[in-house]
């Protein structure tokens, strides 16, 4: 029972932080890093309290030491390479500390098969690719309710020049974004612009809209003026197409509550398709 309790910490802590840290990245797109300041001692306070209580053997000592340095050099590689943000990795370092394993003593997964050899030895790799598939489903949810919108309103997807551009970039426009208005954009400065305009020989009013498949924080200001100034003239609309880009933190909160209450995702579909 005393070993639960640990566990039971461990996770409630998990939680509260990577629900904070999700709820001011949302807010503000940035979290202090106070936060994983004190997240992670907690973190490797209690797990190596319950080590030494209940499991001092050096087998643990050496797969904690595995898990951990797997997870940090994976979450170096993908901040490097611009797949993660800072708080991003800082949090699955922070996660390797707190929950190595999956927590056998505390909770079992819903699903039988859901408890993969992986999350056995490396649970937060286990939580980074539910958070991925959480990631990729919110793609199919843009992608269906841009399509919905359509269909419901009987209005093109993109108007004026932007009918010109790519099939890849309206593709990656569908699944990343929606139209907002201008006034939300102005009002909500997470959320931003998917399209710009220059002065040109178009047919749209002498402008050219085109589409904007990596949005910035630079420049974000002058693009909005841009637009806004379009609309204000009557050239567009008063709907552009933008992203609010929610942040991978949430996802991560979400990949822990499905790793901890379904397991492993990926080793489930595999399960069932070549089980």
């Amino acid at each position: 029972m005393s070993q639960i309790i640990f566990d039971a910490a461990r996770v409630a802590v998990t939680l509260g932080f990577l629900g904070y840290s999700s709820w001011s990245d949302y807010k503000t797109r940035e979290v202090s890093n106070k936060v994983w300041a004190v997240y992670a001692p907690v973190a490797l306070a209690l797990t190596l309290a319950e080590f030494l209580l209940f499991e001092p053997v050096l087998s643990w000592l050496s797969g904690f030491g595995l898990s951990v340095g797997l997870t940090i050099g994976f979450a170096f590689l993908l901040f490097y390479t611009g797949a993660f943000g800072g708080a991003d990795s800082k949090a699955f370092m922070c996660i390797a500390l707190a929950l190595p394993f999956f927590p056998v003593a505390l909770v079992t997964p819903l699903l039988p098969e859901g408890l993969s050899p992986l999350s056995q030895v490396l649970f937060p790799i286990t939580i980074l690719s539910n958070s991925v598939l959480v990631a990729a489903a919110s793609v199919v949810y843009l992608l269906l309710r841009n399509i919905a919108g359509k269909v419901s309103t009987h209005l093109p997807l993109f108007e004026g020049t932007l009918a010109q551009e790519s099939i890849g970039k309206k593709l990656m426009v569908l699944v990343t974004g929606q139209k907002f208005s201008l006034s939300t954009l102005k009002a909500k400065w997470h959320i931003y612009p998917l399209e710009d305009i220059t002065e040109g020989d178009a047919t749209a009013g002498g402008l050219q809209r085109k589409l904007v498949i990596v949005p910035k924080d630079e420049g974000r200001d002058e693009t909005l003026a841009r637009l806004s100034k379009a609309a204000d003239e009557g050239k567009i609309g008063s709907k552009v197409w933008a992203t609010p880009g929610l942040p991978m933190l949430i996802f991560v909160t979400v990949g822990l509550v499905l790793a901890l209450t379904l397991g492993d995702i990926v080793w489930i579909v595999v399960a069932h398709l070549f089980g």
